[in-house]
């Protein structure tokens, strides 16, 4: 970074292009109001050369007093051996610390990660295509899925708190504020629901909680019954077999994977209620 005469400053939502100069640069396919949400919930530093061009960014997304998720970790291919990503991810930590800390790796920086001190947790599969068919799905006896309405807001922050393991409002809150979704209930009471939004080439399906798989397979199938054609990504941490053979059935191939890992405490349930799909890569 010091060959190139680096400017460092805080992120601002002024810096959007510059960050979708980086995010084009290693071939993200963030819209711009997926940056914008990323900017508003989010903190962190961008790199400038001497004329202003971006060299990289590094952002956390606070939640409570003591964990933050890192993401947004951008450093274009040139600048990867010169030590660039590891200066911004120093300067990050150094921020973050006395927190703990997730993150999702990319094979670029994993061993990166790794040397800081991040250790594994779980392969994240990234799931994307468009929905040429809906595989049938027996349905579950019991099982209720209606359409997300507001009134369901403070049942979705609460099943989501459980499985994130911290509550993380503002998140939640924004994600609500620009997705449609499904909520799943058993006997009257909630097990599961979905987020559905416009990102990147189409749509994500994230955050996805259920008390289990297969409470989370007929989630992703009344999605899918509702978009057809449409196309559609879904991050899903852990291997969850039955969910990925739905998503590859209906049209979604596996384009890639990245990597989970955590400093300190490893805070997401693994139990009861959990995630099966992210929010996204830079939140979780």
């Amino acid at each position: 970074m010091d060959a190139y005469e680096a400017q460092v400053r805080p992120i601002a939502a002024k810096d959007r292009a510059l960050l979708h100069e980086l995010t084009v640069s290693v071939f993200w396919p963030h819209r711009d109001s997926d940056l914008d949400l990323l900017l508003q919930l989010g903190e962190g530093y961008i790199a400038l050369d001497e004329i202003g061009r971006p060299l990289g960014s590094a952002m956390h997304f606070p939640t409570g007093g003591d964990f933050s998720m890192l993401g947004m970790m951008v450093t274009p291919p040139r600048l990867q051996a010169r030590g660039g990503g590891r200066f911004l991810l120093q300067r990050l930590m150094k921020v973050c610390e006395g927190r703990d800390m997730r993150l999702n790796a990319t094979r670029s920086g994993y061993r990166l990660y790794l040397s800081a001190g991040f250790r594994h947790a779980m392969t994240v599969y990234q799931h994307q295509g468009h929905i040429v068919r809906v595989p049938e799905v027996p349905a579950m006896p019991g099982l209720e899925l209606t359409v997300l309405s507001p009134e369901d807001h403070v049942t979705v922050r609460e099943m989501d708190s459980i499985a994130y393991g911290l509550d993380r409002r503002a998140a939640i809150d924004a994600l609500l504020g620009v997705s449609s979704g499904v909520v799943a209930w058993r006997a009257g009471r909630p097990c599961g629901f979905a987020l559905r939004r416009r990102f990147g080439k189409g749509d994500l399906i994230g955050p996805l909680a259920a008390d289990t798989e297969e409470t989370a397979v007929q989630i992703v199938a009344q999605l899918f019954r509702q978009a057809q054609g449409g196309f559609f990504r879904i991050d899903t941490p852990g291997e969850n077999e039955a969910l990925r053979g739905l998503v590859t059935a209906a049209g979604m191939r596996q384009f890639d994977t990245v990597t989970e890992m955590h400093l300190g405490a490893n805070r997401r349930a693994t139990e009861g209620m959990v995630h099966y799909g992210l929010a996204a890569h830079s939140l979780g």
